[in-house]
């Protein structure tokens, strides 16, 4: 249900008789609510009911009961403030949006770029169309990555996001553009990634970093560049742009990690597709963005 300025955010659900019996608690851990949900359901101003009568968590359910969870309100971000920008919205529902977001624009503000950022603009949007929720980004660009994120219009849903994240159920497919041609069709690139001791925003391959592991796939080559589609098996900072410099084949665009800037002039990455599980239907949802002019027109040095 849409969360409007005012009004909680809640969900229901039916017992089946396979749930009878069971504590509140049980069930609630059950669809994914979390001990830190319950506990602010329970101090921050949420209520538990059971057939429209409020209970504590130790009350034990029956078939056919209608449970339902009303969360706190939520309260906006601290420092963020609401901008007017353009903003381009593939799919929304009461309880998520898929964006696109353009190259050089940030996904949250920076110390660097406080403002101008998809958060700032999906704030302003909220306030707008009287949604009370604070910004929950489930899937994060970098600034000059262009393609589709996926935000959550409440806490718990973000938390459900999440657990599927850490599950390997939310993919996501890049394309991009790189220096050099592959002698392979197809593989994966498994290199552990950590932060450069000489640079607070720089990442490298290094033995003591977090495990990382790439999937590419060769679309086209020619005139020494290629086209390739990728996919992330983890999820760490600048990890497709680290992986595809530490093999020898930067992104083209990308100064930070070596790639050349006369063709671009930001990294030649995109998120053209993203699938997940929608966290309350159950449902499988895949969405799909072409690139942006830019990245279209350094194609044309391949095809």
């Amino acid at each position: 249900m849409l969360n409007k300025t005012g009004s909680p955010f809640r969900l229901n659900w039916d017992v089946a008789k396979k749930d009878a019996g069971k504590l509140l608690r049980t069930f609630l851990e059950e669809q994914g609510i979390s001990k830190r949900a319950l506990t602010a359901i329970k101090f921050d101003g949420g209520k538990l009911t059971v057939n429209k009568e409020e209970v504590t968590v130790r009350h034990v359910l029956k078939t056919g009961d209608t449970v339902t969870a009303e969360f706190p309100l939520e309260t906006g971000s601290k420092g963020l403030l609401p901008e007017k920008l353009p903003l381009h919205i593939s799919y929304e529902d009461d309880y998520l949006m898929v964006l696109v977001k353009p190259a050089n624009m940030n996904t949250i503000p920076s110390r660097e770029h406080p403002t101008r950022s998809l958060a700032n603009a999906l704030l302003w949007y909220y306030q707008e169309h009287s949604i009370a929720a604070t910004i929950h980004v489930v899937t994060r660009l970098d600034r000059d990555t262009s393609g589709l994120v996926l935000v959550a219009k409440h806490r718990h849903i973000h938390h459900l996001l999440s657990e599927q994240q850490k599950a390997g159920k939310v993919l996501r497919r890049y394309e991009a553009v790189v220096e050099g041609d592959f002698q392979e069709e197809q593989g994966e690139i498994e290199a552990p990634i950590g932060r450069k001791e000489t640079s607070i925003i720089e990442r490298e391959v290094r033995e003591d970093g977090q495990y990382a592991c790439t999937k590419f796939k060769v679309l086209q080559s020619g005139k020494n560049f290629t086209h390739l589609s990728l996919q992330l098996l983890t999820g760490r900072t600048h990890q497709i742009r680290v992986h595809l410099a530490y093999i020898g084949h930067p992104l083209c665009g990308d100064g930070l990690y070596g790639g050349q800037l006369d063709r671009i002039t930001r990294q030649a990455l995109h998120c053209c597709q993203i699938t997940f599980i929608h966290p309350i239907t159950g449902a499988t949802l895949t969405f799909n963005e072409k690139p942006p002019a830019d990245f279209l027109q350094l194609l044309t040095l391949i095809y």
